[in-house]
């Protein structure tokens, strides 16, 4: 056995070079399939993170459907989500800039199909191909809608595939999803729901019967209510209206029979078969010609795939993969996004009579050496209140390197941007980046995280700062306590909500020794006025209702506490950010500023909620690996630009 060099953790020359977060890097989503022709929406770092429509025909061919430049994404909800459909030659598609609709008429050929000059997003397209038209979410944006209501106005419409005019199906909630179709087009189905509700705090299904021109009448409610969630309606092959509930605490498969009495549609699981519905059209589950479902449940930590018959029996089907999503069916074939610890994403066909697996698209071209790959251990630690919290474990590795004697590695905590999301399992080059450098990383699946059943989920509310504060804080202890990390170099990272946790536990905890935010939040009052419509609410569940518990909104805002910011931070934030305005990343440096604590501040310009630039995303690590560099004492292998660290060899007033 070759000797290793030792070196300081965090030191450590890679094999993951810093450019594989970007080169030839993609993202998918949205995936299609029918007449053994296959599609899906690409996002590519080397192209700004735009996304890109591509098909992939049965000989393998790929084509692009969208032309250079062109961003095939929507807005409505800021996330977006359902940005095109496709039904043979017919390629409808929503341009991000601007929110229209085009048809693509030949690859790299558009067609404008909704009226320039309108401010109108539109999402969760489907086809009704008997009427000529497109059905959709439409977010309207009109100045007159703004100063009338306060907020842009969702509604259920129809676009004429004609001349591109839009008439109202359903209005009157604050917000809508799903507008689905029944096989014969005598009926549709949607969701709705109303303020301070977000999706998976209460949504309402409904069923309308639809006359000769489309008009709804009839509608009801058939399942869902204020309080509970229902999510990802889909007509069998009969013409069964499916959905998913929790009425047991799990969201599993239901589907609504004789007289819109609910029923089963599967055997209880202890399993989500949804995800939170943070972007429009996502597709846990799919049904085969002869009403078989494929389905993705997920429990753990982990995803499965499973085969729901008829009578509702389900059978997990042994796949290599541990996060699986956007389920398509084609005859006997499955299409998915699919990841694994060792397995990058992939867009993967399953052949359902053997389970075959065949990869369509590589998320990236690098070669995953297991000896050389850290592969992530599900762990279960002891956290406040006498309660576990669960999270990912993945430890240093090198072929070339290991550490000094005695000592243990720094460590990264770090947690997903949900809240009410989950940690992945899958490859991820960001985590190797880290692990291969000599960093140990616990990806910490928080009270709130989807995936261990409702009353999980529920930890979270009226406790956003205080439940995942703790259990980040548990995790990193408990590893340290283990010996398994060095509890005098603990760092926590994250973006978005996790970006608020990351501030909370600088500001509210001294267990961290450095602290990473990407465009976290920083005062909660702030970004409850000032953030998009969707999320406007969102706190009155995490936090409180405003303005009758505002104690709360300010004593859970790291801003308002500074002072008491325990440890060197950096903040790296996008300009056009409209979820968490670059203001508040500001506020929070001109207290350290003033404080003379040490930090750093990087602004990108161009970059919204998330970065997608090549260039931004690469120089985003290389500033944090510099700063931890900074604070833990040691020279990063690799030959980047020191970031400036204001104060770090200065104490604070």
């Amino acid at each position: 056995m070759t000797s290793q060099t030792v070196a300081s953790f965090g030191a450590w020359a890679s094999p993951v070079s810093i450019e594989l977060l970007t080169r030839g890097a993609l993202t998918f989503g949205e995936i299609g399939a029918a007449g053994r022709v296959r599609w899906w929406l690409e996002g590519r770092a080397e192209e700004g993170g735009r996304q890109v429509l591509v098909r992939r025909e049965p000989d393998g061919s790929m084509t692009r459907l969208t032309p250079e430049g062109f961003n095939a994404r929507c807005r409505v909800h800021e996330y977006g989500g359902g940005a095109y459909v496709i039904d043979g030659d017919l390629v409808v598609v929503s341009e991000f800039a601007t929110g229209r609709l085009h048809r693509v008429s030949s690859p790299g050929v558009l067609e404008p199909l909704t009226p320039a000059g309108r401010a109108w997003r539109f999402a969760d397209l489907s086809l009704d191909r008997a009427r000529n038209r497109i059905l959709a979410i439409r977010e309207d944006h009109e100045p007159d809608t703004l100063a009338r209501h306060g907020e842009a106005k969702n509604a259920v419409v129809a676009i004429d595939l004609g001349d591109g005019s839009v008439t109202v199906l359903a209005d009157g909630a604050d917000f809508f999803s799903s507008p689905r179709l029944s096989p014969d087009g005598t009926r549709l189905a949607w969701l709705r729901w109303n303020h301070p509700n977000l999706p998976w705090d209460g949504t309402e299904l409904l069923l309308a019967d639809l006359d000769a021109a489309g008009a709804p009448s009839r509608a009801r409610v058939v399942a869902g209510s204020g309080s509970d969630w229902v999510a990802q309606p889909r007509w069998s092959p009969a013409g069964v209206l499916h959905f998913v509930a929790e009425p047991d605490g799990w969201m599993n498969l239901f589907r609504v029979g004789a007289a819109d009495r609910v029923e089963r549609a599967s055997v209880p699981l202890e399993a989500e078969f949804a995800f939170p519905d943070w972007v429009f059209a996502l597709a846990n589950y799919a049904f085969t010609d002869d009403g078989t479902i494929i389905a993705v449940g997920r429990s753990r930590g982990q995803d499965r795939l499973y085969r729901i018959t008829g009578d509702g029996a389900a059978s997990p089907l042994h796949l290599p993969f541990t996060e699986i999503g956007y389920v398509a069916t084609d005859g006997g074939a499955a299409v998915v996004r699919a990841a694994a610890p060792d397995r990058p994403w992939a867009i993967v066909e399953l052949d359902l009579a053997t389970t075959g697996v065949t990869i369509l698209q590589r998320s990236t071209a690098l070669e995953v050496d297991p000896a050389a790959t850290s592969l992530g251990e599900p762990i279960e630690f002891p956290t406040a209140g006498d309660r576990t919290a669960f999270g990912i474990l993945y430890r240093p590795v090198s072929r070339e390197f290991s550490g000094p004697a005695g000592a243990r590695p720094p460590l990264i905590v770090t947690s997903h941007g949900g809240p009410t999301a989950e940690a992945s399992t899958a490859f991820a080059v960001l985590t190797q980046l880290f692990a291969s450098r000599g960093f140990a990383v616990l990806d910490v699946d928080y009270g709130g995280s989807t995936g261990y059943g409702k009353d999980y989920r529920k930890r979270l509310e009226g406790e956003w700062g205080v439940v995942d504060l703790a259990d980040c804080v548990a995790g990193a202890q408990w590893l340290a306590g283990q010996g398994i990390v060095d509890g005098g170099q603990l760092a926590i990272r994250g973006g978005s909500a996790s970006g608020y946790t990351t501030l909370c536990a600088v500001t509210f905890s001294d267990a961290f020794s450095a602290g990473t935010s990407y465009f976290g939040i920083g005062d909660l009052e702030t970004f409850m006025k000032e953030t998009h419509k969707f999320e406007s609410r969102y706190l009155d569940r995490l936090i409180g209702p405003y303005p009758e518990r505002k104690d709360l909104y300010h004593d859970r805002s790291p801003l308002n506490f500074a002072e008491q910011i325990s440890c060197p931070v950096l903040i790296l934030q996008g300009a056009e950010d409209r979820i968490v305005p670059p203001a508040q990343a500001e506020q929070i440096v001109d207290a350290l500023w003033e404080r003379h604590l040490p930090h750093a501040y990087v602004l990108f310009p161009g970059e919204d909620h998330g970065f997608r630039s090549a260039a931004n995303i690469i120089a985003s690590f290389e500033a944090e690996l510099s700063f931890y560099g900074q604070v833990f004492g040691f020279e990063p292998a690799d030959p980047i630009d020191p970031i400036e660290v204001k104060f770090l060899d200065a104490p604070g007033d």
